[in-house]
């Protein structure tokens, strides 16, 4: 089975969107470098939400790709599903997508996408695995990634910290209880407006 990978861009004091839901400044480095980040072809989803593509710094370009190429499946929680419309069947990487909700995909929704619900967190993850292979797994961070973290089911967490203090908003770590320790940081790549950051849970 493939690497179960916590994942989000975050806020220096753990946030990944403020109160709202929104994300302010935290994606302001897809936009800041010279670099293109190419996520499918002509005709495809912008993910950028900018119709102008994501551009950054040559360190960042060479990690994102990596680890978007990594990565065969994505478990992401039912909030960030709609409001993103699930990516309109196109995930920004990967060839799946499994939802945690207990409400069902919506009716007519892509029915061409693979794109699967799953009512609890090991068991989107149990779907993830079967669908990724041997590839990565990536769980967004929040809720859905807490909970698999304190369920022991995460390898690695993954934070691309930008430098901007929230004070309040949504949780890297979502409402997670107790301690989990994790390895020294075995990725440390310098970007242009933030840093990524990896690190093994120690076990």
């Amino acid at each position: 089975m493939g690497t179960v990978i916590m994942h989000s861009v975050v806020s220096v004091d753990g946030f990944i969107a403020d109160e709202k839901g929104e994300v302010g400044p935290l994606h302001d480095w897809y936009f800041g470098g010279d670099v293109p980040l190419v996520v499918g072809g002509e005709g495809e989803f912008d993910h950028s939400g900018a119709s102008t593509g994501f551009k950054v710094s040559r360190a960042s370009a060479d990690y994102v790709r990596s680890m978007w190429e990594s990565i065969g499946t994505i478990v992401m929680g039912r909030t960030l599903f709609d409001q993103v419309n699930g990516w309109e069947g196109r995930p920004p990487a990967g060839d799946h997508v499994v939802v945690v909700s207990h409400r069902p995909k919506p009716p007519g929704w892509h029915p061409e996408a693979s794109c699967h619900f799953a009512d609890s967190v090991p068991g989107a993850i149990d779907t993830a695995r079967e669908l990724a292979g041997e590839r990565v797994v990536a769980v967004n961070a929040g809720d859905a990634g807490a909970q698999a973290l304190a369920a022991g089911l995460v390898d690695e967490v993954a934070m691309d910290v930008v430098p901007v203090v929230f004070g309040s908003g949504r949780r890297y770590f979502g409402g997670i209880d107790g301690q989990h320790l994790l390895e020294d940081p075995h990725v440390v790549i310098q970007g242009e407006g933030v840093l990524h950051l990896r690190f093994k849970v120690r076990r």
